[in-house]
């Protein structure tokens, strides 16, 4: 059972607001509505009626928020029960993740490791995922969130956490340079189309790669670190970008661009957590490694 949908439900039972549950849940609104969505779908029901300014529960939907409540005091209760029977380890633990990946994963699973272990202290740093890795191999941090890359370096252990898609994305205003037809657009008409593209890492790879395959080379307007600034610039009109999708759901400006039906379409981001080898022989890691199995 996945108790994110149920405390999704939950959430919006309770608030019947979009908005007010997505940002309880640590959530964007386009998610918290496919996890609804999904929740119904399973249940072969509708759980809440909704038009632009109105959320309410259905009779079902009422039902299934008892039940929804009562499970996860439940789970709770057993989390914390389990919790007081471990020996308690304590010390601090630095995780290094992108700005996306703190608002995708990070309030789940830290709220795990709070509850099973309480006496370990998280420190964050945020930044550019291109540097993830290599800052874990350095020793700047314990663990970082990360996209895998195509050949893992040996000495790091790796755990998904999800996938998510690299697309193309352009403003939403119509561009003389933009292609009317992106999924059959020649390389003469992407020759003329200026790119915005992170300075480095997978996402840069697997663009360069694609651009390659044309047989010409990207036409470059910016190289920016990370994939936020990428969103912002391709809503202001500045040109085409390549970001995952999961950074474009997460973004405020994501109503600003547009996605292109580009083929071929560029491979997806197996994001997960890596931490050296040898540091899984510390206990306190160790014992973070097993949460993030465990969910």
């Amino acid at each position: 059972m996945d108790f994110r949908l149920l405390k999704h439900v939950a959430t919006l039972a309770e608030t019947l607001h979009f908005g007010r549950a997505s940002e309880l849940c640590h959530i964007s609104p386009s998610t918290l509505s496919r996890s609804i969505q999904q929740v119904e779908a399973e249940l072969g029901t509708r759980l809440f009626e909704r038009d632009n300014r109105h959320v309410t529960l259905t009779s079902q939907g009422l039902a299934f928020h008892h039940y929804a409540k009562d499970t996860l005091e439940q789970w709770e209760t057993q989390k914390r029960t389990l919790a007081a029977t471990t020996e308690q380890l304590r010390g601090e633990i630095s995780i290094y993740c992108s700005v996306t990946a703190s608002y995708s994963f990070l309030y789940e699973l830290l709220s795990d490791v709070r509850t099973r272990h309480p006496g370990i202290e998280l420190k964050l740093h945020t930044g550019d995922p291109a540097n993830a890795m290599t800052r874990v191999l350095d020793g700047a941090d314990d663990m970082a969130i990360t996209p895998r890359p195509r050949i893992p370096p040996g000495a790091l252990a790796f755990k998904s956490l999800t996938r998510s898609p690299l697309v193309f994305i352009a403003p939403n205003e119509t561009q003389d340079w933009l292609p009317l037809e992106p999924e059959s657009s020649t390389a003469a008409q992407w020759q003329r189309v200026p790119m915005i593209l992170s300075e480095a890492g997978l996402s840069r790879e697997h663009t360069n790669t694609w651009f390659k395959a044309l047989g010409i080379a990207p036409r470059i307007y910016a190289q920016v670190a990370g994939h936020e600034a990428i969103v912002s610039m391709v809503g202001l009109g500045f040109g085409v970008g390549v970001v995952p999708k999961i950074v474009l759901d997460n973004s405020p400006l994501a109503g600003r661009v547009q996605v292109l039906n580009v083929k071929p379409e560029l491979p997806h981001y197996d994001v997960g957590l890596c931490v050296l080898n040898r540091r899984l022989k510390n206990p306190m890691i160790d014992a973070f490694w097993a949460t993030v199995s465990a969910r």
